[in-house]
């Protein structure tokens, strides 16, 4: 038996949370039945799961991929203003498969994409911790109580950051350049961390994620994980 959540999440069809959300609005039904009770568990071998009258089959195998986005596209799918998105980098992306996590638009480097909707959840989920590092480029001369500060924790969005960790890679009067790992994951935190330091972001690369490096990847390019990094992302996510 399995969590009907849990499924949908491993189906692709929306991470565990959202898919509550489905079953809490009526839409999710079981052998033709509508359920709304969170906690219903199904026999996925057995049981015919649909979502708004859609059959829901399990999938036979996953999709990983390791992406290196460039700045200037959207970490969407569909965008209802024609903007770049990563759907341009990647248009034969299988059904099913959704990025893992945020990259803001003016944000470059390793994105994650797969139809493992259980291990989306607990890449992206705070509870899991999982390490994303970041090599930026900021505006003025970073000195030592401003990386301690960002090491310690900074206050954003009115609360503290968890303590994070910082190398000065290059410093100068006209920038500095800092290796900034964080495994936290709201939205735009690294560049919010470095505004609150009076030190705005010029350019943000990932460069890591949950123990996978970028690498040589060309920017634009994307290729399969192999079988190790697979495994890599699951321990990291502590699913095993």
């Amino acid at each position: 038996m399995i969590r009907l959540n849990k499924f949908l999440a491993q189906c692709g069809v929306a991470s565990r949370r959202h898919a509550d959300g489905l079953i809490a609005d009526g839409r999710v039904s079981v052998n033709g039945a509508v359920v709304e009770d969170l906690g219903t568990k199904i026999e996925e071998t057995a049981d015919r799961v649909a979502v708004d009258g859609k059959a829901v089959r399990g999938r036979g195998g996953y999709v990983y991929l390791m992406l290196n986005k460039p700045a200037g596209y959207l970490v969407t799918l569909d965008d209802p203003f024609e903007r770049r998105t990563i759907r341009d980098l990647v248009p034969d992306l299988p059904d099913g498969v959704y990025p893992v996590g945020r990259l803001d638009k003016e944000s470059a480097g390793l994105l994650i994409l797969t139809n493992d909707g259980e291990l989306a959840y607990r890449l992206t989920h705070p509870r899991f911790e999982v390490s994303k590092r970041y090599v930026v480029r900021v505006r003025g001369e970073v000195d030592d109580p401003a990386v301690a500060r960002l090491r310690a924790g900074v206050f954003v969005d009115g609360r503290r950051t968890a303590p994070a960790k910082v190398e000065v890679f290059e410093r100068s009067a006209r920038g500095t350049v800092l290796q900034v790992e964080i495994h936290e994951g709201r939205k735009r935190e690294v560049r919010k961390m470095l505004d609150a330091v009076a030190h705005p972001v010029i350019e943000l690369k990932r460069v890591m994620f949950a123990g996978l490096s970028l690498s040589h990847l060309p920017a634009g390019h994307r290729r399969p994980l192999t079988n190790a990094e697979i495994l890599r992302l699951k321990k990291a996510a502590d699913l095993h």
